[in-house]
C-alpha cells in the first residue's frame, strides 16, 4: 500500500440483542437482531469493500451477529474473535487499531456502544455530507456501521486523523 492509497475503518455495532436472565456478555440476539443483522451484511457488501481483517468482540450478541451479517459479503475475511472489544473505551479501541498489521488496508470492528460511536465520533477529523451529524441524531443504533477513510501507518490512528465517509442504520 502506498501512503496515498487511503485505509479504511468500518465499526459496526451489533444488532439488536436480548435482555434475558444471562450474563451481559452471554445475551442472544433478539428477533429483530437476527432480521437485521443480514441486512447490514448486504449493506456492507454494497460499500464494495473487500475486508482483510474483522476483529469480532467475543460477546454472543457480536459474534452472532458477524455470523449472520459475514454470509451477506462476497468475500469472507480473516477473522479474530478479541477480547478486548468487549466494554472498551475509546482509548482502548484507538491502542486495538494501533496493532493492525500494517499489510491490512480494510478493517472492520464489530463491536459495542457506547465504544463504537465515540470511536467513530473521536477518529472523524472531517466527514463527507451530514454522515457525521446523521451518526450523531441516530445514536449509532444496533446493527448501525461506520466507515472512516485514514492514511498511512496503522500506529499513526488517533483522535481526528480520519474521515467519516459513510454511516448507515436500519429503520432510518
Amino acid at each position: 500500500m502506498s501512503v496515498d492509497t487511503p485505509r479504511r475503518i468500518v465499526l459496526l455495532r451489533h444488532a439488536k440483542a436480548d435482555w434475558n436472565q444471562e450474563s451481559d456478555h452471554e445475551r442472544p440476539l433478539a428477533e429483530r437482531g437476527r432480521t437485521d443483522a443480514p441486512v447490514a451484511g448486504r449493506k456492507l457488501a454494497e460499500t464494495g469493500i473487500a475486508f482483510d481483517l474483522a476483529l469480532c468482540s467475543t460477546a454472543l450478541r457480536t459474534r452472532e451477529t458477524w455470523k449472520l451479517a459475514v454470509h451477506e459479503l462476497p468475500q469472507r475475511p480473516k477473522t479474530v474473535y478479541e477480547e478486548r472489544l468487549y466494554e472498551a473505551s475509546v482509548g482502548e479501541l484507538i491502542a486495538l487499531l494501533n496493532e493492525t498489521p500494517e499489510d491490512v488496508d480494510d478493517l472492520l470492528l464489530v463491536g459495542h456502544n457506547p465504544g463504537m460511536h465515540g470511536l467513530a465520533d473521536a477518529l472523524a477529523g472531517d466527514a463527507d455530507g451530514d454522515a457525521q451529524s446523521r451518526m450523531n441524531r441516530s445514536g449509532f443504533p444496533a446493527s448501525a456501521f461506520a466507515v472512516l477513510t485514514f492514511g498511512g501507518s496503522w500506529k499513526a490512528v488517533e483522535l481526528g486523523t480520519a474521515r467519516l465517509v459513510h454511516f448507515w442504520a436500519p429503520h432510518a
